[in-house]
């Protein structure tokens, strides 16, 4: 039978005595326990738990900023982490969850019944693939937000270029080739304008090439799409 791994990680030792023993009465849970969030970094790429009961408050590095650095870690992105905390008011709950946490169990708890509390939110097998596919998600986003901002460089000189250099058959070209990419994929991951202004520049290019469009369509059209790339947040 394959154990159930839970990582914890609390500052105060006797917490974690206290939650191991708790966790002990399900015999189908391996635990670790570590006091820091530097060790739970290296313990979770190593170990791979089924699951992170993360402290809130710790000194040096504090549980959010725990999870922001097991998100940026592809090893250990997708791992649900429940936070425990003695914080668990409607609005830290929210917030919690904003970090990506999938909840909270809350301090003081019962050690006889916190195995079932972790339990629960294990029992959705597919947690963790739906966590994985939209930490997926988010970083092919967030891929896309460096291509736009490199799409980007490559068109502010066509944006104030001489009018012969910006309708040369090459500048068109490599201008009509960008605004393509970021037109079939920017509303994928939600950037629907950006790739409505990505359309338009292509449009008045194929105008311009074909000849019944103008220059100054093009050049308009390519400061519309520069200004969506510049509101896009930076990854």
């Amino acid at each position: 039978m394959s154990l159930t791994r839970i990582l914890h990680v609390d500052d105060d030792p006797d917490i974690r005595e206290v939650v191991e023993a708790s966790l002990a009465l399900d015999p189908e849970f391996a635990v670790q326990s570590c006091g820091t969030g530097d060790d739970a970094i290296a313990v979770a790429a190593d170990w791979r738990p089924n699951m992170i009961l993360l402290d809130v408050v710790m000194p040096i590095m504090d549980g959010p900023a725990t999870l922001a650095h097991l998100r940026d870690n592809p090893a250990t992105s997708y791992i649900p982490v429940v936070f425990m905390t003695a914080r668990a008011q409607t609005q830290e709950l929210e917030r919690f969850r904003a970090l990506g946490a999938e909840g909270v169990i809350a301090k003081p708890f019962d050690p006889m019944t916190l195995a079932a509390s972790v339990r629960s939110y294990l029992a959705d097998e597919t947690n963790i693939e739906t966590v994985r596919k939209s930490l997926v998600r988010r970083e092919l986003r967030k891929s896309f937000v460096r291509r736009a901002k490199m799409d980007a460089a490559v068109l502010i000189p066509y944006s104030s270029a001489e009018e012969e250099r910006l309708d040369s058959p090459v500048a068109l070209r490599r201008i009509r080739d960008v605004a393509h990419g970021l037109a079939g994929t920017g509303g994928v991951f939600g950037f629907e304008q950006l790739s409505g202004e990505a359309e338009a520049l292509e449009d008045a290019v194929v105008a311009r090439t074909n000849g019944y469009g103008a220059v100054a369509d093009v050049r308009n059209a390519i400061a519309a799409l520069l200004a969506e790339i510049d509101a896009m947040p930076l990854p």
